[in-house]
């Protein structure tokens, strides 16, 4: 095997590029592994990005997965892939801790059905990666670890809560992370980290091994370096479920091939009430001129209004359903402000929740007309870029409302189940990241990373 050139940096690599280098024997699973455990070594210390590093099982798997690419065995695009998960994913004879003292020492007995997809396609586990406690957040900062940093400005906030997830991609850490998104967990810290981060369509992604926030409203997403590594590694973990209650058996496309095709048509909604108000000037003008290059792409931009369902019973009446008997045996194992807002929960009756989530069902029903003529929509991702620690630190009284704010426009779409992605799109004059948001209808999430990676290309 030969020595990767210096522009062929491993660290640097899109999943497709390190996938070619380890088919043309140029790189090996083994060494790009090594180096992903130096990257963590000298960038996680300051970071925190991982609760637990796999170190020795990381080495076996990718000597497994060289071993196997030798001898001619190619389980696909991640075969020998360095990748991490968010720590609410069960991963056997391994910690899942969600974040919290609650679940400091626990070790599931099976993996969760994600990781089990992941494994059988070769994919090299280095870690379980930090998050807001228990996922109850869109900051990052509430948890019983150290708080992850923003890999662009450690002095910045990540956004939670797949906090650590985004600051392993940006810092070169993985190629990929599995996150999880029920208001924004997701997208929010994608864009605030400057990292692509993808929300499925609801159900199309099993979430049976995920600890839960909200049934109703949790999805399982890649977020990673570019639109199509988020799409090979959606292609692995995607799919019907018949074990998992929530899962939906949805149309799975080769999500790679169609990158590679022009969107047929580019009607483009831009919902300005709610999701453009108050933004911060330097985000606004960031989608603005990502707007117009979406225009000079062909695409055909429409003024529209999207309604705005705030209404929470759903998901507090499930978040303290799980919860309650911990929060009533052992309330101590939780950080205050998450036992606050687990407490706020409390008090949904039977009937309401019943009465809400048929109005939930009601609503996902009727997505597809409310999009109207529009093909996809286009928003700012978050109105503000990341907040820093000592802001935040300086006036804790403020913390649940800049989070409200931050997961303002990434809240509706887990709402409506639909598709939603987060790409890149600027940054501001202080170097932090910007994110343009792209959704679609139910079950679109092909054309969404369609319009995400032609987005892509052009920002280039």
């Amino acid at each position: 095997m030969t020595s990767a050139s210096p522009a062929e940096d491993p660290l640097v690599l899109t999943i497709t590029e390190l996938g070619a280098a380890f088919r043309a024997r140029r790189l090996s699973p083994v060494e790009v592994t090594e180096r992903c455990l130096e990257r963590i070594a000298l960038r996680d210390p300051e970071l925190h990005a991982f609760i637990t590093v796999t170190t020795e099982l990381a080495r076996a798997q990718a000597r497994a997965a060289a071993n196997e690419l030798a001898r001619g065995i190619d389980r696909g695009p991640l075969h020998g892939v360095p990748i991490a998960l968010k720590d609410l994913i069960d991963t056997a004879g391994i910690r899942t801790t969600a974040g919290s003292a609650l679940f400091e020492d626990r070790v599931p007995a099976e993996d969760a059905e994600v990781v089990r997809r992941l494994r059988d396609a070769g994919a090299v586990m280095l870690g379980k990666l930090n998050l807001h406690e228990v996922a109850f957040g869109g900051s990052g900062v509430v948890g019983h670890f150290p708080a992850a940093r923003n890999p662009r400005n450690p002095a910045h906030i990540t956004g939670g809560s797949s906090s650590g997830a985004a600051a392993a991609v940006g810092a070169g850490m993985c190629y990929a992370a599995i996150g999880t998104d029920t208001a924004g967990s997701i997208r929010l810290p994608a864009a605030l980290c400057g990292i692509v981060g993808f929300m499925p369509s609801y159900g199309l992604v099993p979430l049976r091994g995920v600890i839960p926030l909200s049934w109703s409203n949790d999805h399982v997403g890649p977020m990673t370096r570019s639109v199509r590594d988020a799409a090979l590694v959606l292609q692995v973990i995607a799919g019907y479920d018949a074990a998992d209650i929530t899962s939906v058996d949805l149309r799975v496309p080769d999500y790679a091939a169609a990158l590679d095709s022009k969107p047929a048509t580019l009607r483009i909604g831009v919902p300005r009430p709610h999701f453009f108000a108050d933004l911060d000037p330097e985000v606004s003008a960031a989608t603005e001129r990502a707007l117009g290059v979406l225009t000079r792409m062909g695409a055909e931009l429409r003024d529209i209004a999207l309604p705005i369902d705030d209404d929470r019973t759903v998901f507090r009446a499930e978040s303290w359903t799980y919860h309650r008997g911990w929060v009533e045996r052992s309330p101590e194992r939780y950080q205050p402000e998450t036992l606050r807002r687990l407490r706020t929960s409390d008090g949904v009756s039977a009937a309401e929740y019943i009465e809400k989530l048929h109005a939930l069902h009601r609503l996902r029903r009727g997505v597809a007309a409310m999009f109207g003529d529009v093909d996809l929509v286009v928003t700012p991702t978050v109105p503000t870029a990341a907040p820093s620690f000592a802001d935040i630190e300086a006036r804790p009284e403020t913390l649940r409302p800049r989070e409200l704010v931050l997961l303002r426009n990434t809240r509706p779409f887990d709402i409506w189940g639909t598709p939603a992605i987060s790409v890149p799109c600027g940054t501001t004059s202080a170097g932090l990241p910007i994110g343009l948001q792209i959704g679609g209808r139910i079950g679109s999430d092909a054309d969404v990373l369609q319009l995400a990676a032609a987005f892509e290309r052009q920002m280039a």
